[in-house]
């Protein structure tokens, strides 16, 4: 295996793990800081180019989300969910900008009926969270909008990158439900970051693919 595989999954095992055990502890966080890094490393090591713009943007959505994982902790409580919406904000639209252009490949744009799923499911955070949302519900309503026209363009890179769009998704309602619903998982930061592991990845996976790359070929 491709040592920035090996490395992914050696630092999304570490945190996962935390989050089981002992997710107030310090390896949690620690590794969670690591994440972003080691997916970038691998998207570097996979793409055969640096220069199409589909890998630049999606280095920087990646950026950005590195930002969501790690600012916010230096942020005071009143401002530390704002913090962290807005730079992942910033990855979301990072990557519809960069998926836009495989629009057309898309098998939503084929069967349309295809977005009422995303359009439910955001529906229904959104129904569940507005009373506790109070100032923040149009944040989280622009957000949840961008986010699921994030995981709708992902569908034009094929199945892996839809997967990985819904995936991002669903981790992030579930962070929603917690804040605004008191909806609570047993277990609950662990299925978040899983989600949100696993969607990064397949992102990342899918635009190295797009880009004739092959990281489990590769390491062969």
């Amino acid at each position: 295996m491709h040592p920035a595989l090996v490395a992914v999954a050696a630092v999304s095992a570490a945190h996962l793990g935390a989050q089981l055990v002992d997710p107030d502890g310090v390896v949690a966080p620690v590794t969670q800081v690591l994440l972003m890094p080691a997916l970038a490393w691998a998207l570097v090591s996979g793409a055969p180019s640096l220069r199409p713009r589909l890998v630049r943007l999606t280095l920087l959505a990646v950026g950005f989300s590195w930002l969501g994982d790690t600012v916010p902790r230096f942020a005071g409580e009143d401002v530390r969910f704002l913090v962290m919406i807005g730079c992942f904000l910033l990855a979301q639209i990072t990557y519809t900008v960069a998926f836009f252009p495989h629009w057309r490949a898309s098998i939503v744009r084929r069967r349309p009926i295809l977005l009422l799923p995303y359009a439910a499911g955001l529906a229904r955070v959104v129904g569940a969270s507005h009373a506790r949302a109070g100032s923040l519900l149009v944040p989280l309503i622009f957000y949840g909008l961008a986010l699921g026209t994030m995981a709708v363009l992902a569908t034009g890179l094929g199945w892996v990158a839809g997967i990985g769009g819904a995936l991002f998704v669903l981790s992030d309602s579930l962070i929603a439900l917690r804040t605004f619903a008191d909806l609570h998982l047993p277990a609950h930061g662990f299925w978040v970051m899983l989600t949100y592991i696993t969607g990064q990845t397949l992102l990342v996976l899918a635009v190295i693919r797009a880009q004739g790359g092959d990281l489990l070929r590769r390491a062969r």
